[in-house]
Protein backbone atom coordinates (compact mmCIF):
# COMPACT_ATOMS: atom_id res chain seq x y z
CA UNK A 1 0.00 0.00 0.00
CA UNK A 2 1.61 3.05 -1.02
CA UNK A 3 0.77 6.98 -2.47
CA UNK A 4 2.21 9.55 -4.03
CA UNK A 5 1.68 11.98 -0.96
CA UNK A 6 4.89 9.26 0.47
CA UNK A 7 7.22 11.34 -1.49
CA UNK A 8 6.47 14.75 0.33
CA UNK A 9 6.61 13.11 3.81
CA UNK A 10 10.17 11.67 3.04
CA UNK A 11 11.16 15.00 1.53
CA UNK A 12 9.78 16.94 4.63
CA UNK A 13 11.97 14.30 6.62
CA UNK A 14 15.07 14.33 5.26
CA UNK A 15 15.37 18.14 3.95
CA UNK A 16 12.34 19.82 5.85
CA UNK A 17 14.43 23.13 5.97
CA UNK A 18 15.34 23.27 2.27
CA UNK A 19 12.99 25.58 0.15
CA UNK A 20 9.89 23.98 -1.70
CA UNK A 21 7.76 25.93 -3.92
CA UNK A 22 8.32 29.91 -4.44
CA UNK A 23 6.11 32.68 -5.62
CA UNK A 24 8.31 35.64 -6.18
CA UNK A 25 9.46 36.44 -2.22
CA UNK A 26 6.97 33.89 -0.92
CA UNK A 27 8.72 30.56 0.16
CA UNK A 28 7.47 27.75 1.63
CA UNK A 29 10.15 25.37 3.40
CA UNK A 30 9.28 21.09 2.95
CA UNK A 31 7.91 21.15 5.97
CA UNK A 32 5.74 24.12 6.16
CA UNK A 33 4.23 22.23 2.92
CA UNK A 34 3.97 19.34 4.38
CA UNK A 35 2.11 20.55 7.41
CA UNK A 36 0.07 22.91 5.32
CA UNK A 37 -1.24 19.81 3.34
CA UNK A 38 -1.82 17.54 6.34
CA UNK A 39 -4.03 20.61 7.08
CA UNK A 40 -5.81 20.31 4.26
CA UNK A 41 -6.50 16.67 4.56
CA UNK A 42 -7.62 17.01 7.92
CA UNK A 43 -10.28 19.65 6.35
CA UNK A 44 -11.32 17.71 3.79
CA UNK A 45 -11.93 14.67 6.37
CA UNK A 46 -13.79 16.79 8.58
CA UNK A 47 -16.06 17.91 5.78
CA UNK A 48 -16.85 13.92 5.06
CA UNK A 49 -14.47 13.50 1.94
CA UNK A 50 -13.54 10.06 1.74
CA UNK A 51 -10.43 7.75 0.32
CA UNK A 52 -11.20 7.53 -3.62
CA UNK A 53 -13.71 10.37 -4.05
CA UNK A 54 -12.99 13.04 -6.39
CA UNK A 55 -12.08 16.39 -5.42
CA UNK A 56 -11.51 19.61 -8.06
CA UNK A 57 -8.96 21.99 -8.48
CA UNK A 58 -9.10 24.90 -10.74
CA UNK A 59 -6.15 27.08 -9.37
CA UNK A 60 -3.01 28.60 -11.57
CA UNK A 61 0.90 27.78 -10.89
CA UNK A 62 0.51 29.42 -7.29
CA UNK A 63 1.66 27.89 -3.14
CA UNK A 64 -2.31 26.97 -2.92
CA UNK A 65 -1.61 24.66 -5.68
CA UNK A 66 0.45 22.28 -4.42
CA UNK A 67 -0.39 22.58 -1.12
CA UNK A 68 -4.25 21.96 -1.73
CA UNK A 69 -2.92 18.82 -4.08
CA UNK A 70 -0.53 17.16 -1.87
CA UNK A 71 -3.25 17.28 1.01
CA UNK A 72 -6.14 15.96 -1.21
CA UNK A 73 -3.73 12.64 -1.76
CA UNK A 74 -3.09 12.55 1.85
CA UNK A 75 -6.76 12.44 2.18
CA UNK A 76 -6.80 9.36 -0.05
CA UNK A 77 -9.14 11.24 -2.30
CA UNK A 78 -8.75 11.68 -5.97
CA UNK A 79 -7.40 14.83 -7.44
CA UNK A 80 -9.00 16.49 -10.87
CA UNK A 81 -6.91 19.39 -11.84
CA UNK A 82 -8.21 22.15 -14.14
CA UNK A 83 -7.41 24.40 -16.47
CA UNK A 84 -8.59 28.15 -14.55
CA UNK A 85 -9.48 29.24 -17.73
CA UNK A 86 -12.24 27.37 -18.20
CA UNK A 87 -15.68 28.69 -18.18
CA UNK A 88 -18.49 27.37 -15.58
CA UNK A 89 -20.58 25.02 -18.44
CA UNK A 90 -16.97 23.39 -19.07
CA UNK A 91 -16.43 23.17 -15.09
CA UNK A 92 -19.68 21.60 -14.75
CA UNK A 93 -19.02 18.93 -17.06
CA UNK A 94 -16.24 18.07 -15.04
CA UNK A 95 -17.72 17.87 -12.29
CA UNK A 96 -20.84 15.91 -13.03
CA UNK A 97 -18.62 13.07 -15.63
CA UNK A 98 -16.18 12.30 -12.75
CA UNK A 99 -19.06 13.14 -9.54
CA UNK A 100 -16.83 15.35 -7.88
CA UNK A 101 -17.71 15.78 -3.88
CA UNK A 102 -15.94 19.02 -3.64
CA UNK A 103 -14.09 21.90 -6.04
CA UNK A 104 -11.50 24.28 -4.79
CA UNK A 105 -11.03 27.59 -6.74
CA UNK A 106 -8.94 31.03 -6.38
CA UNK A 107 -10.40 33.64 -4.56
CA UNK A 108 -10.55 36.71 -7.08
CA UNK A 109 -11.27 34.10 -9.93
CA UNK A 110 -14.41 32.29 -8.67
CA UNK A 111 -17.08 33.20 -11.04
CA UNK A 112 -16.83 29.78 -13.12
CA UNK A 113 -15.91 27.53 -10.00
CA UNK A 114 -19.05 29.04 -7.82
CA UNK A 115 -21.17 29.17 -10.41
CA UNK A 116 -20.83 25.43 -11.54
CA UNK A 117 -20.85 23.86 -8.25
CA UNK A 118 -24.00 25.45 -7.25
CA UNK A 119 -25.25 24.09 -10.44
CA UNK A 120 -24.44 20.37 -9.61
CA UNK A 121 -25.44 21.17 -6.01
CA UNK A 122 -21.46 20.68 -4.54
CA UNK A 123 -19.11 22.61 -1.86
CA UNK A 124 -16.89 25.05 -3.66
CA UNK A 125 -14.09 25.99 -1.57
CA UNK A 126 -11.87 29.29 -2.82
CA UNK A 127 -9.05 29.83 -1.21
CA UNK A 128 -6.23 32.76 -1.70
CA UNK A 129 -3.43 32.58 -3.80
CA UNK A 130 -0.70 31.53 -0.96
CA UNK A 131 -3.34 28.44 0.15
CA UNK A 132 -6.21 28.09 2.51
CA UNK A 133 -6.60 29.23 5.83
CA UNK A 134 -9.09 28.83 8.98
CA UNK A 135 -9.24 25.12 8.28
CA UNK A 136 -10.98 22.41 10.33
CA UNK A 137 -10.26 18.92 11.36
CA UNK A 138 -6.95 17.21 12.74
CA UNK A 139 -4.31 17.19 10.48
CA UNK A 140 -3.08 13.89 8.31
CA UNK A 141 0.48 14.21 8.75
CA UNK A 142 0.69 9.92 7.74
CA UNK A 143 -0.60 9.63 4.12
CA UNK A 144 -4.07 7.77 3.79
CA UNK A 145 -3.32 4.02 2.54
CA UNK A 146 -3.77 3.45 -1.44
CA UNK A 147 -2.94 0.55 -3.50
CA UNK A 148 -0.75 1.19 -6.59
CA UNK A 149 -3.51 0.41 -8.79
CA UNK A 150 -5.99 2.81 -6.98
CA UNK A 151 -6.52 6.31 -9.36
CA UNK A 152 -4.40 9.41 -7.16
CA UNK A 153 -5.24 11.89 -10.22
CA UNK A 154 -8.07 12.25 -13.44
CA UNK A 155 -6.44 14.32 -16.25
CA UNK A 156 -9.09 15.43 -19.23
CA UNK A 157 -8.18 15.18 -22.33
CA UNK A 158 -8.06 18.05 -24.80
CA UNK A 159 -11.33 16.68 -26.60
CA UNK A 160 -10.32 17.26 -30.11
CA UNK A 161 -13.38 14.89 -30.90
CA UNK A 162 -16.51 14.23 -28.61
CA UNK A 163 -16.26 15.14 -25.43
CA UNK A 164 -13.30 15.01 -23.34
CA UNK A 165 -12.45 11.90 -21.38
CA UNK A 166 -10.94 11.51 -17.83
CA UNK A 167 -7.40 9.75 -18.26
CA UNK A 168 -6.98 7.66 -14.64
CA UNK A 169 -3.72 7.82 -13.61
CA UNK A 170 -2.79 5.88 -10.41
CA UNK A 171 -0.25 6.21 -7.93
CA UNK A 172 2.01 4.14 -9.34
CA UNK A 173 1.94 5.77 -12.49
CA UNK A 174 2.23 9.08 -11.13
CA UNK A 175 4.98 7.75 -8.72
CA UNK A 176 6.84 5.70 -11.36
CA UNK A 177 7.22 8.42 -13.82
CA UNK A 178 7.60 10.92 -11.56
CA UNK A 179 10.71 8.28 -9.97
CA UNK A 180 12.04 8.32 -13.95
CA UNK A 181 12.05 11.80 -14.70
CA UNK A 182 14.21 12.30 -11.31
CA UNK A 183 16.55 9.93 -12.14
CA UNK A 184 17.23 9.36 -15.54
CA UNK A 185 15.99 12.56 -17.17
CA UNK A 186 16.74 15.89 -15.47
CA UNK A 187 18.81 14.48 -12.75
CA UNK A 188 18.41 16.78 -9.98
CA UNK A 189 18.96 16.45 -6.53
CA UNK A 190 18.09 19.03 -3.30
CA UNK A 191 20.12 21.75 -4.63
CA UNK A 192 18.14 22.03 -7.55
CA UNK A 193 15.90 24.51 -8.75
CA UNK A 194 13.34 23.67 -11.63
CA UNK A 195 11.55 26.43 -12.96
CA UNK A 196 7.47 26.20 -13.24
CA UNK A 197 6.14 27.88 -15.68
CA UNK A 198 3.87 24.94 -17.27
CA UNK A 199 0.63 24.57 -16.21
CA UNK A 200 0.60 22.23 -13.09
CA UNK A 201 -2.89 21.35 -14.44
CA UNK A 202 -0.99 20.13 -16.82
CA UNK A 203 0.47 16.54 -17.06
CA UNK A 204 3.99 17.96 -17.84
CA UNK A 205 3.84 20.52 -15.33
CA UNK A 206 2.41 18.22 -13.09
CA UNK A 207 4.22 14.94 -13.82
CA UNK A 208 8.19 16.54 -14.57
CA UNK A 209 7.74 19.75 -12.50
CA UNK A 210 5.61 19.34 -9.40
CA UNK A 211 5.83 15.78 -8.19
CA UNK A 212 9.89 15.33 -9.39
CA UNK A 213 10.66 18.79 -7.54
CA UNK A 214 8.95 16.86 -4.58
CA UNK A 215 10.63 13.47 -5.44
CA UNK A 216 13.70 15.26 -5.01
CA UNK A 217 13.22 17.65 -2.54
CA UNK A 218 14.58 20.41 -4.96
CA UNK A 219 12.88 23.90 -5.44
CA UNK A 220 10.14 24.97 -7.98
CA UNK A 221 9.90 28.26 -8.50
CA UNK A 222 6.65 29.21 -10.00
CA UNK A 223 5.22 31.43 -12.34
CA UNK A 224 1.24 31.96 -12.61
CA UNK A 225 1.05 32.33 -16.14
CA UNK A 226 3.97 32.12 -18.76
CA UNK A 227 5.69 35.81 -20.13
CA UNK A 228 8.76 35.14 -21.66
CA UNK A 229 10.44 38.34 -19.85
CA UNK A 230 9.93 37.01 -16.47
CA UNK A 231 10.95 33.96 -17.42
CA UNK A 232 14.47 34.89 -18.17
CA UNK A 233 13.80 36.83 -15.36
CA UNK A 234 13.22 34.20 -12.81
CA UNK A 235 16.04 32.11 -14.54
CA UNK A 236 19.07 34.55 -13.09
CA UNK A 237 16.98 35.46 -9.98
CA UNK A 238 16.60 31.96 -8.65
CA UNK A 239 19.25 30.15 -10.44
CA UNK A 240 17.19 27.97 -12.04
CA UNK A 241 19.06 25.19 -13.45
CA UNK A 242 16.25 23.05 -15.04
CA UNK A 243 14.05 24.28 -17.30
CA UNK A 244 10.62 22.95 -17.98
CA UNK A 245 8.79 24.25 -21.53
CA UNK A 246 6.74 23.34 -24.65
CA UNK A 247 8.23 25.04 -28.22
CA UNK A 248 6.61 28.10 -28.10
CA UNK A 249 8.27 29.15 -24.54
CA UNK A 250 11.40 28.34 -26.19
CA UNK A 251 10.54 30.37 -28.93
CA UNK A 252 9.44 33.27 -26.91
CA UNK A 253 12.41 33.61 -24.75
CA UNK A 254 14.31 33.50 -27.61
CA UNK A 255 12.59 36.60 -29.56
CA UNK A 256 12.11 38.43 -26.57
CA UNK A 257 13.30 41.99 -26.62
CA UNK A 258 15.55 41.13 -23.05
CA UNK A 259 17.11 38.10 -24.31
CA UNK A 260 20.58 39.56 -25.60
CA UNK A 261 20.88 40.73 -21.74
CA UNK A 262 19.40 37.55 -20.12
CA UNK A 263 22.06 35.58 -17.82
CA UNK A 264 21.27 32.05 -18.04
CA UNK A 265 24.37 30.84 -17.22
CA UNK A 266 22.37 28.86 -14.34
CA UNK A 267 20.70 26.34 -16.38
CA UNK A 268 22.06 22.96 -16.70
CA UNK A 269 19.33 20.85 -18.38
CA UNK A 270 16.24 22.11 -20.39
CA UNK A 271 13.78 19.38 -21.33
CA UNK A 272 10.74 20.19 -24.11
CA UNK A 273 7.42 18.44 -24.99
CA UNK A 274 3.89 18.72 -25.63
CA UNK A 275 4.90 19.30 -29.13
CA UNK A 276 7.56 18.49 -32.00
CA UNK A 277 10.25 21.49 -30.93
CA UNK A 278 11.05 22.80 -34.84
CA UNK A 279 14.99 22.12 -34.80
CA UNK A 280 15.51 25.62 -36.17
CA UNK A 281 14.75 27.00 -32.56
CA UNK A 282 16.00 24.27 -30.83
CA UNK A 283 19.63 25.17 -32.08
CA UNK A 284 18.58 28.81 -32.16
CA UNK A 285 17.99 28.40 -28.04
CA UNK A 286 21.37 26.41 -28.05
CA UNK A 287 23.68 28.66 -29.12
CA UNK A 288 21.82 31.91 -28.02
CA UNK A 289 22.42 30.41 -24.23
CA UNK A 290 24.97 27.30 -24.08
CA UNK A 291 22.66 25.12 -22.89
CA UNK A 292 21.19 21.96 -24.39
CA UNK A 293 18.14 21.11 -24.73
CA UNK A 294 16.11 17.49 -24.66
CA UNK A 295 13.31 16.38 -26.36
CA UNK A 296 10.67 14.15 -25.36
CA UNK A 297 7.00 12.87 -26.01
CA UNK A 298 4.62 11.87 -23.60
CA UNK A 299 0.39 12.04 -22.91
CA UNK A 300 -1.93 12.65 -20.39
CA UNK A 301 -2.62 8.87 -20.58
CA UNK A 302 1.38 7.77 -20.08
CA UNK A 303 1.54 10.39 -16.99
CA UNK A 304 3.29 11.53 -19.11
CA UNK A 305 6.58 10.46 -20.40
CA UNK A 306 7.47 7.91 -22.67
CA UNK A 307 10.21 8.57 -24.81
CA UNK A 308 13.07 10.87 -24.70
CA UNK A 309 16.57 12.21 -25.54
CA UNK A 310 18.05 11.11 -22.44
CA UNK A 311 21.57 12.08 -20.57
CA UNK A 312 23.63 9.37 -21.24
CA UNK A 313 22.33 8.84 -24.29
CA UNK A 314 23.16 10.21 -28.08
CA UNK A 315 21.41 13.37 -28.75
CA UNK A 316 19.69 13.62 -31.62
CA UNK A 317 17.70 17.13 -31.82
CA UNK A 318 14.34 16.30 -34.33
CA UNK A 319 13.77 12.96 -32.39
CA UNK A 320 11.98 12.20 -29.35
CA UNK A 321 14.84 9.90 -28.63
CA UNK A 322 14.58 5.99 -26.74
CA UNK A 323 11.86 5.03 -24.72
CA UNK A 324 12.08 5.66 -20.61
CA UNK A 325 12.92 3.61 -18.25
CA UNK A 326 10.00 0.87 -17.36
CA UNK A 327 8.38 1.89 -21.16
CA UNK A 328 7.73 0.14 -24.40
CA UNK A 329 7.13 1.36 -27.38
CA UNK A 330 6.10 -0.33 -30.75
CA UNK A 331 5.35 0.89 -34.44
CA UNK A 332 2.26 -0.41 -35.43
CA UNK A 333 -0.27 -0.01 -38.66
CA UNK A 334 -4.13 -0.21 -38.37
CA UNK A 335 -4.03 -3.68 -37.35
CA UNK A 336 -1.85 -3.80 -34.52
CA UNK A 337 0.88 -5.68 -36.59
CA UNK A 338 4.62 -3.79 -35.99
CA UNK A 339 5.73 -2.39 -39.05
CA UNK A 340 9.88 -2.31 -40.46
CA UNK A 341 12.14 0.19 -39.11
CA UNK A 342 11.88 3.31 -41.14
CA UNK A 343 8.04 3.02 -41.88
CA UNK A 344 5.47 5.05 -40.37
CA UNK A 345 2.94 3.88 -38.36
CA UNK A 346 1.14 4.48 -34.78
CA UNK A 347 3.00 4.49 -31.46
CA UNK A 348 2.06 1.65 -29.31
CA UNK A 349 2.88 2.13 -25.64
CA UNK A 350 3.13 -0.46 -22.85
CA UNK A 351 4.18 0.06 -19.31
CA UNK A 352 3.97 1.49 -15.97
CA UNK A 353 3.00 4.79 -16.80
CA UNK A 354 0.00 3.78 -18.69
CA UNK A 355 -2.94 4.93 -17.24
CA UNK A 356 -5.83 2.40 -16.53
CA UNK A 357 -8.02 3.57 -18.33
CA UNK A 358 -11.08 6.50 -18.75
CA UNK A 359 -13.38 7.36 -16.46
CA UNK A 360 -16.66 5.62 -16.79
CA UNK A 361 -15.66 5.03 -20.59
CA UNK A 362 -14.87 1.28 -20.52
CA UNK A 363 -15.51 1.35 -24.22
CA UNK A 364 -13.11 3.82 -24.72
CA UNK A 365 -10.62 2.23 -22.69
CA UNK A 366 -10.98 -1.24 -24.56
CA UNK A 367 -10.42 0.81 -27.92
CA UNK A 368 -7.69 3.05 -27.14
CA UNK A 369 -6.01 -0.26 -24.96
CA UNK A 370 -7.29 -3.01 -27.37
CA UNK A 371 -4.33 -5.79 -26.40
CA UNK A 372 -2.43 -4.59 -23.48
CA UNK A 373 -0.76 -1.48 -25.71
CA UNK A 374 -2.01 1.66 -25.75
CA UNK A 375 -2.88 3.88 -29.20
CA UNK A 376 -1.63 6.87 -28.55
CA UNK A 377 -2.55 8.13 -32.46
CA UNK A 378 0.56 9.87 -33.12
CA UNK A 379 2.66 8.61 -36.41
CA UNK A 380 6.29 7.77 -35.56
CA UNK A 381 9.40 6.11 -37.22
CA UNK A 382 11.77 4.53 -35.92
CA UNK A 383 15.26 3.53 -37.33
CA UNK A 384 17.24 1.00 -36.59
CA UNK A 385 18.96 2.89 -33.12
CA UNK A 386 15.56 2.36 -31.66
CA UNK A 387 15.43 6.10 -32.20
CA UNK A 388 12.05 7.59 -32.53
CA UNK A 389 10.34 10.38 -35.14
CA UNK A 390 6.99 12.02 -34.91
CA UNK A 391 5.92 12.72 -37.95
CA UNK A 392 2.13 13.62 -36.94
CA UNK A 393 -1.02 13.31 -35.79
CA UNK A 394 -3.20 10.64 -36.98
CA UNK A 395 -5.97 13.28 -37.77
CA UNK A 396 -3.78 16.10 -39.05
CA UNK A 397 -2.81 13.77 -41.95
CA UNK A 398 -3.54 16.13 -45.20
CA UNK A 399 -4.42 13.59 -48.21
CA UNK A 400 -3.65 15.71 -51.29
CA UNK A 401 -4.91 14.61 -54.34
CA UNK A 402 -3.78 11.08 -52.38
CA UNK A 403 -1.08 11.87 -51.45
CA UNK A 404 0.26 12.10 -47.77
CA UNK A 405 1.27 15.65 -46.87
CA UNK A 406 2.52 15.29 -42.80
CA UNK A 407 2.47 18.84 -41.39
CA UNK A 408 5.20 18.83 -39.25
CA UNK A 409 7.04 18.44 -42.47
CA UNK A 410 6.21 21.48 -43.77
CA UNK A 411 6.38 23.62 -40.69
CA UNK A 412 10.03 22.55 -40.02
CA UNK A 413 10.96 23.96 -43.68
CA UNK A 414 8.89 27.55 -42.70
CA UNK A 415 10.59 27.84 -39.38
CA UNK A 416 13.84 27.59 -41.24
CA UNK A 417 13.35 31.06 -42.73
CA UNK A 418 14.85 34.12 -40.56
CA UNK A 419 11.47 35.85 -40.52
CA UNK A 420 9.08 33.04 -39.27
CA UNK A 421 8.44 32.98 -35.24
CA UNK A 422 5.47 30.49 -35.98
CA UNK A 423 3.95 28.23 -38.16
CA UNK A 424 0.90 26.21 -38.04
CA UNK A 425 0.32 23.82 -41.46
CA UNK A 426 -3.32 22.45 -42.07
CA UNK A 427 -5.29 20.42 -44.44
CA UNK A 428 -8.06 23.16 -46.31
CA UNK A 429 -11.09 21.69 -48.25
CA UNK A 430 -10.87 21.39 -52.37
CA UNK A 431 -12.77 20.66 -54.56
CA UNK A 432 -10.40 18.53 -56.66
CA UNK A 433 -8.19 17.74 -54.20
CA UNK A 434 -9.81 17.34 -51.65
CA UNK A 435 -7.86 19.00 -49.22
CA UNK A 436 -5.36 21.73 -49.79
CA UNK A 437 -2.50 22.43 -47.89
CA UNK A 438 -2.08 25.88 -46.16
CA UNK A 439 -0.24 27.78 -43.66
CA UNK A 440 -1.07 30.12 -40.93
CA UNK A 441 2.71 31.97 -40.07
CA UNK A 442 3.64 34.50 -37.15
CA UNK A 443 6.56 36.27 -37.96
CA UNK A 444 9.66 38.03 -35.91
CA UNK A 445 8.95 40.90 -33.84
CA UNK A 446 9.66 43.29 -36.52
CA UNK A 447 10.68 40.93 -39.46
CA UNK A 448 8.92 41.18 -42.29
CA UNK A 449 8.22 38.72 -45.34
CA UNK A 450 5.54 38.02 -47.79
CA UNK A 451 3.56 35.53 -48.11
CA UNK A 452 4.61 34.94 -52.07
CA UNK A 453 8.38 34.82 -50.31
CA UNK A 454 7.62 32.28 -48.04
CA UNK A 455 5.59 29.82 -50.36
CA UNK A 456 9.11 30.11 -52.49
CA UNK A 457 11.01 29.31 -49.78
CA UNK A 458 8.70 26.12 -49.00
CA UNK A 459 8.72 25.39 -52.28
CA UNK A 460 12.65 25.48 -53.21
CA UNK A 461 12.59 22.39 -50.27
CA UNK A 462 10.51 20.11 -50.60
CA UNK A 463 8.58 18.21 -53.00
CA UNK A 464 5.56 19.71 -55.02
CA UNK A 465 2.84 18.16 -53.32
CA UNK A 466 3.82 19.07 -49.97
CA UNK A 467 4.61 23.12 -49.99
CA UNK A 468 1.14 25.14 -49.24
CA UNK A 469 -0.60 27.20 -51.95
CA UNK A 470 -2.15 29.49 -49.18
CA UNK A 471 -0.08 31.27 -46.77
CA UNK A 472 -1.88 33.78 -44.32
CA UNK A 473 0.17 36.08 -41.87
CA UNK A 474 -1.43 36.51 -39.08
CA UNK A 475 -0.17 38.25 -34.86
CA UNK A 476 0.02 35.00 -33.41
CA UNK A 477 -1.42 31.51 -33.41
CA UNK A 478 -3.96 29.98 -30.81
CA UNK A 479 -2.07 27.71 -28.10
CA UNK A 480 -4.09 25.45 -25.58
CA UNK A 481 -3.13 25.76 -21.53
CA UNK A 482 0.72 24.65 -21.83
CA UNK A 483 1.60 27.00 -25.35
CA UNK A 484 0.76 24.28 -27.54
CA UNK A 485 0.05 25.76 -30.81
CA UNK A 486 -3.21 24.50 -31.51
CA UNK A 487 -4.01 23.25 -35.14
CA UNK A 488 -7.66 22.49 -34.68
CA UNK A 489 -8.49 26.11 -34.26
CA UNK A 490 -6.56 27.55 -36.98
CA UNK A 491 -8.74 28.37 -39.79
CA UNK A 492 -7.69 29.09 -43.07
CA UNK A 493 -9.79 31.40 -46.11
CA UNK A 494 -11.55 29.13 -48.61
CA UNK A 495 -10.10 28.08 -51.40
CA UNK A 496 -12.52 28.28 -54.46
Amino acid sequence: MSSLADNLIASAEKHGNRPAIQLDDHVLSYDQLLHRAAAVAGDLRARGVQPGDRVGLVLPNVPAFPVLFYGILLAGAVAVPMNPLLKAREVEYYITDCGMTLIYGLSGNEDAVSTAASTVGIPAVLVPRLGPEGLSGRPLLAATDRADDDTAVILYTSGTTGKPKGAELTHRNMSTNAATTVDTLIEVGPEDVIMGCLPLFHVFGLTCGLNAAVRAAALLTLIPRFDAVQALNVVARDNVTVFEGVPTMYAAMLHSSEADNADMSSLRTCITGGAAMPVEVLKSFERKFACEIYEGYGLSETAPIACFNQPGFERRPGTIGVPVRGCHLRIVDDAGTDVPDGAAGEIAIQGENVMKGYWNRPDASAEAIPDGWFRTGDIATRDTDGYYTIVDRKKDLIIRGGYNVYPREVEEVLYQHPAVAEAAVVGIKHRELGEEVGAAVALKPGAQAASHELKSFVRDRIAAYKYPREIWLVDSLPKGPTGKILRREVHPPTIN
